[in-house]
């Protein structure tokens, strides 16, 4: 999926401005006025799979656009179904995404879940894990490897400009919520949910070692005062326009990071 849209400062935004904004690196032309450009990479999640809405990369942008009074455009080249290895090729083979990339003075990432779908069924039913055996061990390697390969070859492409690179966690790598549990039970739902907790902290240690900021999405989602349900699709997995509206506000919350 790739969607492409200029959002313009609406007269009046500009009072929104505050500390964080200025901390944005900030794009210029000789014929026109500041702006950011916003690249959107990942799986289904932020390709806004299973929502007919806005998916959250066209939503921060707009928050971003009013935060800093600036224009903002987004570049979604997010794909369902991708795995790291995939985000990786993508960023080496497909010009138009490494064009955007390079274009891009903030790069959202959201990846890593699709690298565990094999063993969905075996950790699900708490056969992943027995004595010393676990099934995705090999899988967690290589996410973590491909991941840092991802990161460096987004700071290759933006050649030392600067550049704020926000990488995502999951509030779930798999299912949540009324549909988990009517599948595989509240044990079933509680052993995916101690596997995204692990994914999560592979890629925040990863995304600290890039020298880029690790968004927590699993706090926000998992909050104690928030029904889940109403964050997801129907299909308990990808999340719906509240779930994208959240993911979007919660990435501007994070703050608008320095050189990544």
């Amino acid at each position: 999926m790739s969607v492409t849209a200029a959002l313009l400062v609406v007269p009046g935004h500009t009072s929104l401005l505050d500390r964080d904004a200025s901390r944005l690196p900030q794009a210029t032309t000789a014929s026109g006025p500041a702006h950011h450009a916003v690249v959107a990479l990942g799986d289904s999640v932020p390709a806004g799979a299973a929502c007919s809405c806005d998916p959250f990369p066209t939503s921060y942008a707009a928050l971003l656009s009013r935060r800093t009074g600036t224009p903002v455009t987004v570049a979604n080249e997010a794909v369902s179904g991708l795995d790291t290895s995939g985000l990786l090729a993508q960023i080496k083979e497909d010009p138009k995404v490494a064009d955007a990339v390079r274009q891009s003075d903030v790069v959202l990432v959201t990846i890593g879940a699709n690298d565990f779908g094999d063993h969905h069924d075996q950790v699900v039913e708490g056969s992943c894990t027995t004595g010393r055996t676990d099934c995705v061990s090999d899988e967690m390697v290589a996410m973590r490897a491909t991941l840092a390969k991802v990161l460096g070859e987004i700071r290759a492409l933006r050649q030392g400009r600067s550049t704020s690179v926000l990488v995502t966690g999951y509030w779930n790598v798999f299912e949540d919520g009324e549909v988990a549990e009517r599948a595989a039970g509240a044990a079933g739902r509680q052993a995916s949910i101690t596997l995204t907790r692990n994914v999560n902290a592979a890629i925040s240690s990863v995304s600290a070692t890039a020298g880029t900021h690790y968004v927590d999405l699993f706090a926000a989602f998992q909050n104690r005062g928030r029904d889940i349900d109403l964050l997801l699709a129907p299909d308990g997995d990808h999340p719906d326009a509240a779930g994208h509206a959240l993911i979007a506000q919660t990435l501007l919350d994070a703050g608008l990071p320095g050189d990544a």
